[in-house]
């Protein structure tokens, strides 16, 4: 594919949509992206779960030490979305990521850097929710019934998700109005646990 046109195939072009913009604020200031894990920086093992997980395109969302990820961080194939907001939270980088994808995309599947225990499985478990529903598919990832990510966002729920998107939300109030969002088991193939603090550094490896 070469990011002008969509692909020929008939099965729904799913996107892999990274968040990496965070600073790490309860971390003491350590951007998240550049955490080390399996010998790499943190960005480059979650942007290597989506495009393995079969997501193509794959948008990486930058913000905190922007400049020192591109620099540090193998992120080949991947386009680069710089959010000059990260500051805002979660939401802001998400809709930037939503604003930056080609129009041919119909979903985008939404994964979180500071979960390094969400793998290549649990991405194309979730993205195979696209394809039968398209652009109006709506799937997240559960684990033990928990709903959490990644999170599978059709083209056509973007400009909802866009406008309710703020702070550390993400698209979570728009889901939780969503009847229709089905959930998709993961608990057997990866862990959610997330990067936040100190004492959660013991994920990485």
């Amino acid at each position: 594919m070469n990011g002008t046109t969509r692909n020929t195939e008939n099965s729904p072009v799913v996107a892999g949509l990274l968040l990496a913009a965070g600073g790490g604020r309860r971390l003491g200031g350590r951007p998240k992206a550049l955490l080390r894990h399996r010998g790499g920086p943190l960005v480059e093992h979650a942007a290597g779960a989506l495009r393995a997980g079969g997501c193509d395109p794959v948008h990486v969302v930058l913000g905190a030490a922007a400049q020192e990820v591109r620099a540090r961080a193998d992120l080949t194939g991947c386009a680069i979305v710089d959010n000059p907001g990260w500051e805002r939270g979660m939401g802001s980088s998400l809709v930037a990521g939503l604003a930056s994808l080609p129009p041919y995309a119909d979903a985008a599947l939404v994964l979180l850097v500071d979960q390094p225990g969400i793998g290549a499985a649990a991405v194309a478990r979730v993205r195979r929710a696209a394809l039968d529903a398209g652009r109006a598919a709506l799937a997240a990832a559960c684990y033990d019934g928990v709903r959490g990510h990644p999170v599978l966002l059709g083209a056509a729920h973007w400009p909802g998700v866009a406008r309710s998107a703020t702070g550390d939300r993400g698209a979570r109030a728009y889901l939780l109005t969503r009847p229709t969002l089905a959930l998709v088991e993961c608990g057997d193939i990866a862990t959610p646990s997330d990067v936040d603090t100190p004492d959660d550094l013991h994920h990485l490896e």
